[in-house]
């Protein structure tokens, strides 16, 4: 009886043990398995991805306004040193802005009359040798043993050119254009003004920005700005003096070889290099495509070999001593930059996607402290390789 008795309150305990839990289990307590932080963290990308998409959209709909926002803010970066400069020497905002804005203003209008005046005073020419270099291919074409082209499809196709000329078609075309030089013109004078206020008001600016931020919040968002400036300008200081040497480098060569157009060539050579690794090579098929057909194809290889050798000079000597420490990104990096870039803005996007990285991986190396990155992103301490941690168990 006695063994009876004390196994009694025991199976009831058991049974208010089981029972209970399963009664009071709370209805949330399913997102705490793994397949419950799946779908939470789902839920959490989704989101950023469909914020991103929005912000996304956003600058695209409104490039009249964001481009010429982020230009301004780059040129606005590159010239911080020479505002401070001015400012350390008791110059007035008001007039250090002006100096340094009719300065930038001078630079862009300067490069755009260079490369008009060019072309305008050669363009007959190349027009002439043009003409003269197409009507030698299509005499090469008739020597060939086997039919490329038959003269009526080249007939044809200039008739379809000549057409479309002079067509209604051609026109709506040039009313385009006329519709982009105006939203161009509009950009520009959009881009002066904010970099006018960006240069004079930046400092305020910055300051108004950091006011609810306070504490560590406040330091870190003071490191993230300090990165980013020093990125952006440097980027955009180590880009343009490479560019410069590479366009007097090619400069130089073309005006050996005689190749027309060597001015405005050189200036696109300058402007290119402003897009990573595509740049160089595009602007040294333009004028190798110059000289194949003002002057033959020994002055198309000679001018081949001369931008080879100006871009390995560039990128074995200059580009890693003037932007070894600014542009700490892979090959591959640069490359998925300009082709996302490319994607969502076409040219200018590709200009704006190499420093746009380099600034946010920038941010991130001081994420946690001025030399200290975001966790995720810290080196992993080196493990002793497996013979060395053999060799030290066995002694």
């Amino acid at each position: 009886m006695t063994l009876f008795r004390s196994d009694r309150p025991r199976r009831i305990q058991l049974d208010q043990t089981t029972v209970e839990p399963r009664a009071t289990r709370p209805p949330w307590s399913l997102w705490a398995d793994a397949f419950g932080r799946l779908g939470i963290r789902s839920v959490q990308i989704l989101l950023v991805v469909a914020v991103a998409a929005g912000i996304v959209y956003v600058i695209q709909y409104l490039t009249l306004v964001t481009i010429p926002l982020a230009i301004a803010l780059i040129l606005a970066c590159a010239f911080a040193p020479a505002m401070n400069w001015l400012r350390r020497h008791h110059v007035p905002d008001l007039l250090a802005t002006i100096i340094t804005l009719l300065t930038i203003v001078a630079v862009l209008s300067g490069l755009s009359w260079l490369i008009v005046w060019a072309v305008r005073d050669q363009w007959d020419d190349l027009y002439a040798q043009a003409q003269q270099g197409i009507d030698h291919v299509i005499d090469w074409i008739d020597t060939l043993p086997f039919q490329l082209f038959t003269p009526d499809q080249i007939e044809e196709w200039t008739k379809t050119l000549t057409d479309f000329v002079t067509s209604s078609q051609f026109g709506s075309g040039a009313l385009a254009g006329v519709s982009a030089v105006a939203s161009f013109v509009t950009g520009f004078v959009l881009l002066v003004t904010i970099l006018f206020f960006f240069l004079k008001d930046g400092p305020q600016m910055w300051e108004f920005l950091l006011r609810p931020f306070h504490g560590e919040n406040e330091r870190r968002v003071r490191r993230i700005g300090h990165k980013t400036v020093g990125v952006l300008g440097s980027y955009v200081r180590g880009t343009a003096t490479v560019a410069l040497v590479d366009a007097v480098g090619i400069l130089i060569g073309l005006l050996i070889l005689q190749v027309p157009l060597a001015i405005p060539l050189a200036v696109l050579v300058f402007l290119l290099a402003f897009i990573p690794i595509v740049g160089a090579t595009l602007a040294g098929v333009l004028a190798a495509l110059v000289a194949l057909v003002a002057n033959g194809w020994v002055s198309a290889l000679l001018v081949v070999g001369v931008v080879v050798l100006v871009n390995q000079l560039e990128g074995n000597l200059l580009q890693p001593f003037l932007m070894g420490r600014t542009m700490k990104l892979h090959a591959f990096v640069i490359l998925v930059a300009l082709a996302v870039g490319t994607a969502l803005s076409g040219l200018v996007g590709a200009v704006l996607a190499v420093p746009t990285t380099a600034a946010v991986w920038g941010i991130i190396q001081v994420w946690d402290g001025e030399n200290l990155p975001a966790k995720w992103a810290r080196r992993k301490p080196r493990e002793p390789r497996a013979s060395q941690s053999t060799a030290v168990e066995v002694a």
